[in-house]
């Protein structure tokens, strides 16, 4: 079992920035991917962005809404995941989970929630205008 706590989360204003972590504890994997979806009120779960290692090098992915805002980061030493999340915008507002899956992913897959394995409990981030 994967136990996956996310923190980081809160209220900022538009155009603020927070920094999310998923700490990973239980098993291990020797290549991964490790992502973050979101869900705000009234809508389906989305992808955020996720980082892949396949024992040498991590990739990283990120959804178009995202890109050149938020940055997704991994630590192997310390089995956490981090976003950095720049330029905030109220459209960002949602409940942010973590999620594991062992193994890799590629392409589209990595932005389908069903091939994550292990999900966290999720976090607030509420963006004000």
């Amino acid at each position: 079992q994967v136990q996956l706590v996310e923190s980081g989360g809160g209220l900022v204003q538009a155009g603020g920035s927070l920094r999310l972590s998923c700490a990973a504890s239980g098993r291990t994997f020797s290549n991964y991917a490790m992502g973050w979806f979101r869900q705000a009120p009234g809508k389906e779960r989305e992808f955020v962005a996720t980082i892949t290692w396949n024992g040498v090098t991590y990739y990283t992915y990120q959804a178009d809404s995202v890109k050149g805002r938020f940055t997704i980061t991994g630590d192997n030493a310390k089995n956490t995941m981090y976003l950095q999340m720049n330029s905030l915008k109220p459209e960002d507002t949602a409940v942010y989970y973590c999620a594991v899956r062992a193994g890799l992913l590629y392409g589209d897959y990595v932005e389908s929630a069903s091939k994550y394995n292990y999900w966290g409990q999720g976090t607030q981030v509420t963006v004000s205008s």
